[in-house]
């Protein structure tokens, strides 16, 4: 399954509307900010339809998963969009996470904790806000956002040190344009992050792939609120810093990077950071930037291709940091 998909659904008395531009979406909020209203919506929309008196449209089929025979009821589910409430032990559970992964389904999972088996963006977690009489969905970072897209945050900056999130090609890149200028360290994945955040004076200059980060967004700004020593940079990937950069003549590129929610195979990706690795393996494979997760070709690492990625869009936030 891929695409973006609109969902309204209503009764006489509230209207949800919002889309659905990933495999996993996360809402969150504390009680009664309307959660489990919706979700009693969608499953009694489910099985009563219009007899119900709710409205619910959308183009895929919308369903609650619950219960202890999840299992067996989710192997039903083909090309839906699957909602599970936060009453539901599993949603947290390795199985589930199996399950879900090559799934042709979307999910919307609502929860209050950091769901450390699944790879679910920053920008796909949600909270309900209420309007007038409707409640809609607004991002519970989308003010995080908004101050990090600012440059002189950046640039205002001291930065002492670079903590990356992995140790591999993204990690010799940024290690290399730092060289001789700033400390760069691997976290050794993203759970690791908030320990070595917490352990330094430093500040520091994070840099960790957007599109997986989600289940350590909110420990981690909570550190960053608190200590005010670090700065978030949170791309969708390393991967998708070089496919920015327009290093390749493929038109097709300029088409994924505009809509990737169109491109995006749930059921072959289980977070975008997989699709972008997998899309720059595929158009670097037949030239001198083939490339390699595990350990970089060097010449990225020449002075003109780094001087792109350094002047790509979401890098040049950052670039002033990295060359000073």
């Amino acid at each position: 399954m891929k695409g973006s998909f609109t969902l309204s659904v209503q009764n006489n008395r509230v209207k949800y509307e919002f889309t659905i531009r990933r495999n996993i979406t996360i809402i969150q909020g504390n009680s009664a900010t309307g959660k489990t209203t919706l979700i009693d919506l969608i499953r009694e929309f489910q099985q009563n339809g219009a007899d119900s008196g709710i409205n619910l449209s959308c183009e895929k089929k919308c369903v609650v998963l619950e219960g202890n025979d999840w299992e067996k009821t989710l192997s039903l589910y083909d090309e839906c969009i699957v909602f599970v409430d936060e009453g539901n032990r599993f949603i947290a559970s390795t199985d589930f996470a199996r399950q879900i992964k090559g799934s042709n389904n979307y999910y919307v999972l609502v929860t209050r904790e950091g769901l450390e088996n699944l790879p679910y963006s920053v920008e796909e977690i949600y909270g309900i806000h209420t309007s007038g009489k409707y409640a809609g969905l607004k991002q519970v970072y989308h003010e995080f956002y908004h101050i990090y897209s600012v440059p002189n945050d950046y640039s205002a900056k001291n930065v002492q040190k670079i903590l990356t999130e992995d140790s591999n090609a993204g990690f010799e890149f940024f290690s290399e344009v730092s060289r001789g200028k700033i400390e760069c360290e691997s976290a050794g994945g993203k759970s690791n992050i908030f320990q070595k955040l917490n352990e330094t004076s430093d500040t520091v200059l994070v840099i960790a792939d957007g599109a997986a980060f989600g289940s350590q967004i909110n420990m981690v700004m909570q550190l960053v609120q608190r200590k005010k020593n670090c700065i978030l940079f949170l791309p969708e990937s390393f991967e998708y810093l070089i496919l920015q950069a327009e290093l390749f003549k493929d038109s097709e590129i300029a088409k994924i990077l505009g809509n990737p929610s169109d491109f995006i195979e749930s059921k072959n990706f289980f977070s975008w950071e997989q699709f972008f690795t997998s899309v720059l393996i595929e158009k670097s494979s037949a030239t001198h930037l083939k490339y390699a997760k595990k350990k970089l070709n060097s010449n990225y690492l020449s002075d003109t291709v780094k001087t792109k990625i350094l002047n790509s869009p979401a890098m040049k936030e950052i670039s002033s940091i990295l060359t000073k």
